[in-house]
């Protein structure tokens, strides 16, 4: 079928940002005389929060008797003022938003980042930048897996949800785009663990990467 618009996740669909999220939460763990997460660990959980990735870097045992506002703020005042010194695209990625545009089909980014550290990363990247419908963490009282910022964005394309496609690397995503009614694209190039069962999550298609994806628009 055409789209009319493709809505993204941002971290671990549009761009790679688990070394810049990990090199902030090392920074915070080394801080408090803690051992750095390897790669893989923290790669895992980036899509997840910094909350979720300092609670695995400090253990599930020890965080409940943290102070975990201290150790955001830390986290996040790294993270924002060093964002986008590994973050990149991954494949293909900007090929395919290019091809969207040439194509006449509208696009816009749907993320859990909060808006304070969504736009100042978007700025990094000259086609994310221009992108039209950016809804985040924060833009409403709801987010992901809430299928209202999807419809939020949807609407700010003048598109009806039946006619979008949402791509995302977690089940939150795939859980809000079905629940706006949209078709829904599992971006398995993200950060999907090993232990991920992502046939259990029904969406409608799953993509290796960008190239694959576009095949489908």
């Amino acid at each position: 079928m055409t789209f009319q618009a493709v809505l993204f996740d941002l971290d671990g669909t549009l761009l790679n940002t688990a070394d810049d999220l990990g090199v902030a939460l090392n920074t915070v763990l080394i801080k408090h005389g803690r051992q750095p997460l390897s790669k893989a660990l923290y790669t895992v959980e980036a899509s997840n929060g910094s909350l979720a990735m300092l609670r695995a870097g400090f253990g599930a045992k020890d965080w409940p008797s943290l102070n975990h506002t201290i150790l955001q703020q830390q986290f996040l005042d790294y993270y924002l003022a060093n964002i986008a010194q590994h973050t990149h695209y991954y494949p293909a990625i900007e090929s395919l938003l290019l091809s969207l545009n040439e194509r006449n089909i509208q696009w816009g980014i749907v993320t859990n980042k909060p808006t304070f550290l969504t736009l100042p990363l978007l700025q990094h990247f000259t086609l994310l930048a221009e992108c039209k419908a950016v809804v985040c963490g924060d833009t409403l009282q709801v987010a992901k897996p809430y299928p209202e910022p999807l419809l939020l964005a949807a609407t700010r394309l003048d598109v009806a949800p039946s006619a979008c496609l949402y791509v995302g690397d977690a089940q939150r995503d795939i859980q809000a785009g079905q629940a706006a009614q949209m078709k829904t694209a599992i971006a398995n190039w993200g950060y999907i663990a090993s232990t991920d069962d992502i046939l259990s999550w029904y969406a409608d298609f799953i993509c290796a990467d960008a190239q694959q994806l576009s095949n489908y628009i």
